[in-house]
């Protein structure tokens, strides 16, 4: 529970910290502009459209009486909509981070500039931090694609379906966005993705705290464009967290043996 509180505190602690930049705020949300733009329209195009995809999904059910036929597309059509608002809260990120990498590692740079120590920069081109960004991406997407449709198929089970698959979903949602979010800082720091999963599975309890407020947050309308700003500051202070050498090798342990990062686990 402690670990939750803190992965909290960090979602509060980034937000302060925009709040404090007023210039950096702005900055970063017109990546968030521009992908909301573009979400809104295709989950719009969605609601429109859904009832007609699941009808055209279920022509075996055309000569069932009522109110079976109803029930059955009714269900379908929300299950339909609830997997595209899934799949947009976990994408939005992603791709909103893509667009806005320019700005975002700018962003996280002056967090790390300004609470002192060390500020790693990658040294890599923009078009390669583009094309690692996009890759990585596109594997987390595939994993939170494979959750979506078994937490689809379970959302048909009875109770647990409606109480117990929510709660999984918003987890998976949560622990995704703070994978996507914390990757701006890490990369900078050298880690891959592989390496990111396995030091985030370390702390999920902290993760959690920090990414399922901000998922339940980004299903409200707008909130997400402002609130990305400060997400990305918390995260990247989150991600010192994580990777802060343990208190017993500040003294300078000169026989210690140096590594690329180590994992805080206190």
């Amino acid at each position: 529970m402690r670990d939750l509180g803190a992965g909290f505190s960090y979602l509060i602690k980034g937000q302060s910290w925009v709040a404090r930049h007023g210039r950096w705020f702005g900055f970063g949300l017109v990546p968030g502009l521009i992908t909301l733009v573009v979400y809104a329209g295709a989950l719009i195009g969605l609601g429109y459209g859904a009832d007609d995809l699941v009808a055209w999904a279920t022509p075996f059910a055309d000569d069932w009486s009522s109110p079976w036929l109803g029930l059955l597309r009714t269900t379908l059509t929300v299950l339909v909509f609830a997997l595209g608002l899934f799949l947009a809260v976990i994408t939005f990120t992603a791709v909103t981070l893509l667009v806005g990498q320019p700005f975002y590692e700018s962003l996280s740079e002056e967090v790390d500039r300004t609470e002192g120590g060390e500020v790693p920069e990658s040294g890599l081109p923009l078009w390669r931090e583009l094309w690692i960004s996009a890759r990585d991406s596109i594997r987390i997407l595939v994993r939170v694609t494979l959750y979506a449709v078994l937490l689809f198929a379970l959302g048909f089970v009875p109770v647990v379906g409606q109480t117990v698959v929510p709660v999984i979903g918003f987890c998976v949602t949560g622990y995704f966005l703070a994978e996507e979010l914390t990757a701006v800082a890490l990369q900078r720091r050298g880690m891959v993705l592989a390496d990111r999963l396995v030091l985030l599975r370390g702390r999920r309890m902290l993760i959690l705290g920090f990414g399922v407020p901000l998922g339940l947050a980004f299903l409200v309308p707008f909130v997400a464009v402002f609130l990305m700003p400060g997400a990305v500051a918390g995260a990247t202070l989150l991600a010192r967290h994580l990777v802060a050498p343990p208190a017993g090798d500040e003294d300078g342990d000169e026989d210690a043996s140096p590594s690329p990062y180590s994992v805080n686990t206190d």
